[in-house]
């Protein structure tokens, strides 16, 4: 039988985070002794009371069919949330609740571009943007930035990028995998070349809640009505309230781009978990009490991890400001990041992420949402490994 494949499925690239994260998990099964840094969710229960709500929703038979962009109650949550913590006016009706932060961004892509279109990505770049633009016949327009800017592309860079075809800009600020936060200030510059271009704005905002050393955040639909007018949100329960198995994100859009995104979801998964969206309504009305804990924590790891990382032979970092991430660049190793990790996890036990698969190859992704003590035992053995390169 001959099974052909379509162009489109044909020219995506496997998700290397997965395939790394899903090798270390072997070897770990075969009783080996593997430090996992590969993983992009926090290492913290979700906390009880979201679990509780879900569980009582459960146990009502909260199980059958919502709506397909969710229940008004968790809607209205949402645009609460933004309303008090971003200081944006959105209505329930400009909400759609999605199974996770990534099928809110896939949603946001289908709604908005279409074959020849153009989609402007800052790189380094969360691995799933490019693939996703590929699936809707868009074409990725990648935008290099290094750790000399501290991973930033300007409004120049932007600015020089935009072409008759460019429909989309994606920013995403705190920064997957670099950990980087743009300013205020920057955001605002990078939303005005967009209004004066005509070009719309997917502004990934999931690490939102994840900040460090004094770090803020400001959403660029918060500036004007213009820079609203021009955005789409996306956001997620994943990372702030460790609800990676959830699988529930949203996004807030301009109405008529918000009926589009309903309309795709109608016909694609309808609603997300009808109990988990109870869950989602916990976490945003209830309590935030963990959210100071597991920061101190993080930080903690955060400040240990870039010290002996730029300690290590061949290896130099910029500190994040957000997220759980550091970017480490290894070119004075003289390997490339694909073999790189591939040498490290063979010979030393220890699972990073390639940078190339972020666009960038002369780094390596860190995830620092992972005990102290696999953070000191894993940079022990990176350190060994790194000696044994470059002496």
């Amino acid at each position: 039988m001959n099974y052909r494949i379509s162009e489109r499925a044909a020219s995506l690239t496997p998700s290397l985070t997965l395939e790394i994260d899903a090798k270390a998990k072997r070897m770990k099964a075969e009783g080996q002794d593997v430090v996992g840094f590969g993983a992009g969710e926090p290492d913290f229960d979700t906390p009880q009371h979201i679990k509780d709500a879900a569980a009582a929703a459960l146990a009502a038979g909260f199980t059958k069919y919502t709506p397909a962009a969710g229940i008004p109650e968790l809607r209205q949550a949402i645009a609460d949330k933004h309303r008090r913590e971003n200081g944006i006016e959105y209505r329930p009706e400009q909400i759609v609740v999605s199974c996770g932060g990534k099928h809110a961004c896939y949603n946001v892509i289908l709604a908005t571009c279409q074959p020849g279109d153009e989609v402007l990505i800052p790189s380094p770049y969360w691995l799933s943007y490019p693939e996703m633009v590929k699936l809707a016949g868009a074409i990725p327009v990648i935008l290099p930035t290094t750790d000399r800017t501290e991973f930033k592309v300007t409004p120049a860079q932007l600015r020089s990028a935009i072409t008759s075809r460019t429909r989309l800009f994606i920013l995403n600020s705190p920064s997957n995998p670099t950990g980087t936060v743009y300013t205020p200030e920057e955001i605002r510059a990078l939303g005005d070349v967009c209004v004066e271009r005509g070009v719309l704005i997917m502004s990934d905002e999931i690490y939102e809640h994840l900040l460090y050393d004094g770090a803020v955040h400001r959403s660029v639909a918060s500036f004007s009505r213009a820079h609203y007018e021009h955005t789409i949100l996306v956001h997620g329960f994943a990372k702030a309230w460790s609800m990676t198995g959830w699988r529930l994100g949203w996004s807030a859009a301009p109405e008529p781009i918000a009926r589009a995104i309903d309309a795709i979801q109608s016909h694609s998964t309808s609603n997300p978990t009808s109990f988990a969206q109870k869950g989602g309504v916990a976490a945003l009305t209830g309590p935030q009490d963990h959210l100071k804990i597991w920061l101190a924590e993080f930080d903690r790891r955060r400040k240990y991890a870039w010290e002996r990382l730029n300690r290590i032979p061949g290896i130099s970092c910029v500190n994040a400001r957000g997220a759980f991430y550091l970017f480490p660049n290894i070119s004075g190793t003289g390997l490339k990041s694909m073999e790189f990790c591939q040498r490290l996890l063979e010979s030393e036990k220890v699972a990073a992420v390639p940078g190339v698969a972020f666009g960038a190859d002369d780094y390596i992704r860190i995830s620092y949402a992972t005990s102290m003590a696999n953070l000191e035992k894993g940079l022990d053995r990176i350190e060994q490994f790194c000696r044994g390169l470059v002496g």
